[in-house]
């Protein structure tokens, strides 16, 4: 052999052996689309991403979760060009990225881990390959679209899969057993060890197949909660009860991504346990399936401030939102947790840019443990996208009538409403002890919540304070004295308790300035009252308080006529609050205050006081 062909060989083989080591090197890169909680709505997405815009590869990342990116890219440019197409295209999102390979770990898509075998430039990308277009299709404004899965292929016979053995089959090795066959387990099978542990509570870290001091601690509680000996080794029953029990969950949870175009809202559903059912303003209604007992609403309508924090009070009048659990709000974001004896329900829900997208979930007690897995992974792939729902959405003549319900859903109803009206400018309202009486909660105009400062049962007065800081646009102006017998006099009053959203003015006249037994803190009354005007201020000609009016009373064996109503009087009225330490307003003004003026005025300063139990 001649020295020139042995250095010719010798070069070959070089390159032969270096050619690896220099692909190892060289890192590949890719678009990082997004990441999802668990493996099977990862492969849902994956599917959905694979039809539309191909080159899809999905890997495990950091924390569990897993990771869905089109590539391989030989440079970062080439890889920020296509991302700069596909955002263009709104085919992902733009909160996308390009990155390189070390922040992947095992690879999950596609199915059988054959990645795309060599990184492509931008201009390259179409060369050779042939990708599947699919057209994407608008989404009808009223209904939500679920993407269908891809068509199922042809079906070819295969020998039939043996069935699993029974568990009780298996063998319950000893520990030392067990951690040798834990040994010769490969790193799949680890890793879905970790994903098992992780998906019942029991893990926190990474999905690396590594089983550390983290790992082993999550199996010992696993099997503590199991009824195993704590011996942090698996054994080939303990094993097989942990992974079946994981894939019998996860199959009967069938978490999926619902895409709703009505309401600008992605999310990651358990499509085994609801299904949508309709949308009606502000929500998308979802209904139970299988016998699961869940349900879910999608939040969704554009809003303000005031808007936003009005639907956090209307929220807490709902029947499926039990009054006892924590509530949190602030600006632009708010949860409720509804906890009683047969209910529970959890509500988160943000203000964006004028548009207000949360969700709801509703279930019993029994599906407690469901819920907790539900709940994070719904908070974990909630997304807003463009879209909001119309307030006319699944409106008819028939459901906006209805004031028990609110988009569907039924309102719980206070035990009784009276009327009130405020005092001072700190929102200090009067009212009737017999409003107020044996209540567990007492609201003010139904949104604001106030605590019984004083009652004076002879009087038949109360006062009422608001827990949270309340301006009123109007407070009572008290009359210097009281008009003369005959006069006229005007009641402020929610007559139909809480059907209407304004009180209502009832004109009569001042018959005597004492109660039937002469008592001379009353004032009698010619007018026709409802039970809900109760409570309701009495105006002089002048737009003063003169009084409040007080329930019809009893007269055993008499029956009074229907106009003989009684007043407290405002003198009596502002010896309450003095004794409450309020101050009233005295009114200086002796110019009569036509109908009109009084309406409007009585409107900002009567309230609806609600009982609640």
């Amino acid at each position: 052999m001649t020295d020139r062909l042995a250095k010719a060989i010798f070069a070959a083989l070089l390159a032969i052996v270096l050619a690896p080591v220099a692909a190892l090197a060289q890192a590949t890169h890719w678009v990082q689309i997004e990441a999802h909680a668990t493996l099977r709505t990862a492969e849902e997405f994956a599917t959905r991403y694979e039809q539309r815009i191909g080159q899809i590869a999905g890997f495990r990342i950091a924390g569990g979760w897993y990771a869905l990116a089109v590539g391989p890219f030989a440079t970062p440019e080439a890889a920020e060009a296509r991302r700069g197409e596909l955002i263009a295209a709104r085919e992902i999102r733009e909160d996308s990225y390009v990155t390189d390979n070390s922040i992947y770990g095992q690879q999950f898509w596609p199915v059988g881990g054959q990645a795309p075998s060599a990184p492509v430039t931008a201009a390259g990308r179409d060369a050779g390959q042939s990708q599947i277009q699919v057209p994407v299709t608008e989404a009808p404004t009223t209904e939500p679209v679920v993407e269908p899965a891809p068509a199922a292929p042809e079906v070819i016979a295969t020998p039939a899969t043996p069935a699993e053995p029974a568990l009780a089959d298996l063998p319950d090795e000893p520990v030392a057993e067990a951690r040798r066959l834990e040994a010769a387990l490969s790193r799949d099978e680890r890793a879905e060890i970790q994903v098992a542990l992780q998906w019942y509570g029991f893990y926190r870290g990474g999905i690396d197949a590594a089983f550390g001091p983290g790992t082993r601690g999550a199996i010992q509680n696993w099997q503590r909660a199991n009824n195993f000996e704590p011996t942090g080794f698996l054994s080939t029953r303990q094993r097989a009860t942990l992974i079946r029990g994981y894939e019998s969950a996860v199959a009967r949870y069938a978490f999926g991504p619902f895409r709703d175009e009505a309401a600008g809202i992605e999310i990651t559903l358990p499509l085994g346990m609801v299904e949508f059912d309709h949308h009606e303003s502000p929500f998308a209604h979802f209904r139970s399936i299988n016998d699961s007992g869940l349900r879910v609403l999608l939040i969704s309508q554009e809003g303000t401030q005031s808007t936003f924090y009005g639907l956090y009070e209307i929220l807490q009048t709902l029947e499926v939102i039990p009054l006892e659990g924590e509530r949190d709000r602030s600006r632009t974001s708010f949860t409720i947790e509804g906890r009683s004896a047969t209910q529970r329900a959890h509500v988160e829900a943000r203000l964006n840019d004028g548009q207000i997208k949360g969700w709801i979930l509703l279930w019993g007690p029994s599906a407690d443990a469901d819920a907790e897995v539900i709940l994070s992974t719904m908070r974990d792939s909630f997304r807003p996208i463009a879209g909001v729902l119309p307030s006319s959405a699944g409106a008819t003549a028939s459901t906006v009538a209805r004031r028990d319900l609110v988009a569907g859903l039924e309102v719980r109803r206070p035990e009784r409403s009276r009327s009130g009206f405020f005092v001072d400018s700190t929102g200090t309202v009067v009212t009737t002890a017999e409003a107020v009486a044996m209540c567990d909660r007492v609201t003010i105009d139904e949104a604001y919540r106030a605590r019984v400062a004083a009652v004076d049962e002879g009087l038949g007065v109360a006062v009422l304070t608001p827990e949270d800081p309340l301006v009123p646009l109007a407070f009572a102006q008290f009359a210097a004295a009281s008009p003369a017998p005959g006069s006229e006099i005007r009641v402020s009053g929610f007559s139909y308790q809480d059907t209407l959203t304004r009180p209502i003015v009832t004109f009569g006249s001042l018959s005597e300035m004492t109660g039937l037994n002469g008592e001379a803190e009353l004032r009698r009354l010619t007018l026709t009252a409802e039970p809900g005007d109760t409570g309701g201020p009495v105006f002089d000609p002048n737009g003063a308080v003169m009084g409040m009016l007080l329930p019809r009373p009893e007269t055993p064996g008499r029956i009074l006529p229907d106009d003989v109503n009684f007043a407290v009087s405002g003198e009596a009225i502002q010896s309450v609050l003095a004794g409450a330490g309020t101050r009233p307003s005295v009114s200086r003004s002796t110019a009569p205050v036509s109908a009109e003026m009084l309406t409007r005025m009585s409107g900002d300063l009567t309230v609806l006081v609600s009982c609640w139990n």
